[in-house]
């Protein structure tokens, strides 16, 4: 799994017109699944993630997570971040799972992190043409893939 995570002041997601999620400070949370990817691969991101201390404490250092700070988080799938661009110009996206495989993954994924926050968390909808709208905060954006661990 890959993710792009990056420290917003707030974030929505929209489709077809309508706000889905909406969150305020905290993550947003950009997912994609590959064909080999697991539950161990869940598990590690999720307390990665949570766990990631990129807020600011008091004296101004990145020194607090986003659970630290009762911050949200807004997980929006994007198969794209699986993209294979060593060859030609065309990203080839030959180790995405399919839909199969992802659909759960990322259900999966948006329920365990919402269990680890202990609290709902917003999130896109998978296949959907979305609208991502954020404020980066910083910016701060930190890219994590399960597979370097």
């Amino acid at each position: 799994m890959r993710t792009v995570i990056q420290r917003v002041a707030s974030a929505s997601v929209t489709i077809g017109g309508r706000v889905k999620s909406s969150i305020g400070k905290g993550l947003l949370v950009l997912l994609g699944v590959g064909e080999d990817d697991g539950q161990e691969d869940i598990d590690w991101l999720v307390r990665k993630i949570s766990a990631m201390r990129i807020f600011d404490d008091e004296a101004g250092v990145m020194n607090l997570s986003v659970m630290d700070i009762g911050g949200e988080v807004l997980v929006v799938s994007q198969f794209t971040l699986m993209a294979n661009c060593k060859k030609g110009n065309r990203p080839s996206y030959i180790k995405a799972a399919g839909h199969e495989i992802s659909i759960p993954m990322y259900e999966r994924f948006c329920e365990k992190m919402s269990e680890q926050m202990g609290k709902e968390i917003g999130t896109g909808e998978f296949g959907a043409m979305m609208e991502v709208s954020l404020v980066n905060d910083g910016p701060v954006t930190i890219v994590l893939d399960s597979k370097d661990r």
